[in-house]
């Protein structure tokens, strides 16, 4: 890092988001420039604003934390799955947070029911972790899409982007399926957590063997 880029109070965190070339599901095979491309860069801006809401900046003046994440398939809920992944790998490298940063969308399906139209102004089901048709939308219908990302252990929203005109209550039923989903993605992350600290700790004690890639 350059010393006229330094924080003298707080480290700087860069994210850089890449899609491989064969990662949409459809047939377009064109590279992506991270660096022009408009969706990859909002997306890069946006993980960073969540990670900086858990990161613990202060504990490392002068420095520079540089994240960068590969898209390998892209099948939907690209952003939130970068920041689940992201938040595992800053685990794992030993990055101290505040809390763990977890991610779920949420959204409607215009032709299901739950309970019928409850006189909210809309109709439909709440789905979590939406793939890439459902974002599209559904019966013509333009699709509503949230990706929501929170500190569960806090119970404090770090991101929440929602394009569609909604009114409130509609909103509220949203954004609670998706906090609701936030949730369950914690329990898995917080049970492969543990499972990795216990598997290296077995190691370090001789109980165990890491099997890495250069092992195979």
């Amino acid at each position: 890092i350059r010393r006229s880029d330094e924080l003298p109070d707080r480290a700087i965190l860069d994210v850089t988001v890449r899609q491989a070339p064969f990662a949409p599901s459809n047939s377009d095979r064109r590279y992506i420039n991270p660096n022009t491309d408009r969706r990859l860069l909002e997306q890069s801006n946006l993980i960073k604003r969540a990670m900086e809401a858990s990161i613990l900046l202060h504990l490392h003046p002068k420095c520079r934390i540089e994240i960068n994440v590969i898209v390998l398939a892209d099948d939907g809920g690209r952003l939130c799955a970068c920041i689940n992944a992201v938040t595992l790998a800053l685990i794992d490298a030993g990055v101290p947070m505040k809390d763990m940063v977890c991610a779920c969308s949420a959204g409607l399906a215009p032709g299901l029911s739950l309970g019928g139209s409850d006189g909210d102004g809309g109709s439909g089901a709440e789905i979590i972790d939406l793939n890439k048709l459902e974002t599209m939308g559904m019966g013509g219908e333009s699709a509503v899409y949230l990706p929501c990302a929170i500190m569960p252990q806090r119970g404090t929203v770090v991101l929440a982007q929602c394009e569609s005109r909604l009114n409130v209550k509609i909103f509220e039923r949203v954004m609670e399926a998706a906090m609701e989903g936030c949730r369950a993605v914690f329990d898995v992350m917080q049970a492969a957590v543990r499972e990795r600290s216990s598997t290296l700790l077995a190691a370090k004690n001789g109980n165990a063997f890491i099997e890495t890639p250069f092992d195979l």
